[in-house]
């Protein structure tokens, strides 16, 4: 029974390994580390380190106002396109069956093809320049203490883990490289690149985590993530130039610095037999960024939106090393209408809603050790 509650606490636990990296498009949700630690509370009796490196990768080329896509951006060939890649270093200290500590490093590697963002000549944008920008270094960190809310002991069929933290603001938020025919007589310019590939967003935050399992009988479970980023910090001074595609957008020519959440649940099934410490996991998930902060303004530019995704998961647990690679498929993406553009509908007479570039799925995978 041991093993199988160890078993499938390691597959809960490495689920939540880099779930709030990125998510699934402009909506720029940023890594901020696991959500979990990587043992069940009944195997950690004696003090341990955890070594896990993560890594994620989503391409996001699909236009959404609202839940609509705009499938002409595919037809005429106007869409953004963003490659997404991050790589989490997550060392937790495991102190006694109960507390647990824990740093993450992120780092990025972010592509960004576009056409609106070049071909400026003269105030006039053709749509006719497409050209690549990139950003490359550490994101935000996060620091957090998590703590098993019941007695393992007694709980040994389940158990609810919470956790506090803080995200410091490590990731470049200013990140440029060079905007083409925007200068003077066409020139090139470095200018800070999009939001949604900077590095980081400029503000101290703080976390608040929730992560669950239960098992029906010893090898078939359920489980439960939930992650809440709060950002107090309204705007971060970056530019981002909006303003100078139309009049329009003056109220978004700077950058917000938002919260993020993530949702998850869903079961798992631990195998035996000669497969012994493989498990499956199966579940739905919820990420994104709110319209409203929950501390502080929430106006400048942000793209708020959020992305339901089927996930499924596979894991293996050994004693000291275990391995998990999952593909969320999104089947809901909402582009939602920000504070900004709500003022503009106000000042219009018209309904405003920005658009925003989601990727079908995402590629997951991770290994961690123990020692």
């Amino acid at each position: 029974m041991k093993n199988i509650l160890l078993y499938s606490a390691i597959l809960i636990l490495a689920l939540c390994h880099i779930n709030q990296a990125n998510a699934q498009g402009c909506v720029a949700i940023r890594s901020t580390g696991g959500t979990c630690m990587t043992a069940h509370p009944d195997s950690t009796h004696n003090s341990q380190w955890v070594l896990a490196t993560n890594f994620r990768y989503f391409k996001s080329f699909r236009h959404f106002s609202g839940t609509t896509e705009n499938k002409a951006r595919l037809t005429q060939g106007t869409e953004v396109i963003n490659h997404n890649g991050t790589m989490d270093i997550n060392l937790t200290r495991i102190l006694n069956d109960r507390w647990s500590l824990m740093i993450d490093m992120p780092i990025l590697a972010n592509t960004r093809s576009s056409l609106y963002e070049h071909g400026l000549i003269n105030g006039v944008n053709n749509y006719n320049q497409r050209h690549t920008m990139h950003s490359f270094g550490l994101g935000d960190m996060r620091l957090a203490a998590y703590y098993w809310l019941f007695d393992p002991v007694k709980s040994f069929r389940g158990n609810i883990q919470v956790g506090l933290g803080i995200k410091l603001p490590t990731g470049q938020d200013d990140y440029e490289d060079y905007w083409y025919n925007v200068g003077p007589g066409g020139t090139k310019e470095l200018r800070p690149v999009d939001q949604s590939i900077q590095l980081g967003d400029g503000g101290t935050g703080f976390t608040l985590e929730a992560n669950m399992f239960y098992n029906f009988v010893h090898n078939f479970g359920m489980y439960g993530n939930v992650y809440y980023l709060s950002n107090p910090r309204e705007q971060n001074g970056v530019r981002t130039y909006r303003e100078t595609l139309t009049p329009a957008l003056a109220n978004e020519a700077i950058m917000s610095v938002p919260d993020q959440y993530m949702v998850r649940a869903g079961f798992n099934y631990a195998f035996g037999g000669a497969v012994h410490g493989l498990s499956a996991a199966a579940g739905v998930r919820l990420e994104g960024i709110p319209v409203h902060d929950i501390i502080g303004g929430s106006g400048d530019f942000r793209r708020p939106g959020y992305i339901w995704s089927i996930e499924p998961t596979v894991s293996y647990a050994a004693k000291k090393f275990s391995a998990f690679a999952s593909v969320p498929v999104a089947f809901v993406r909402n582009r939602t209408q920000s504070v900004t553009d709500k003022e503009n509908s106000i000042e219009q007479g018209k309904h405003v809603q920005g658009d925003a570039a989601f990727a079908d799925y995402v590629i997951s995978a991770g290994v961690a050790f123990k020692f």
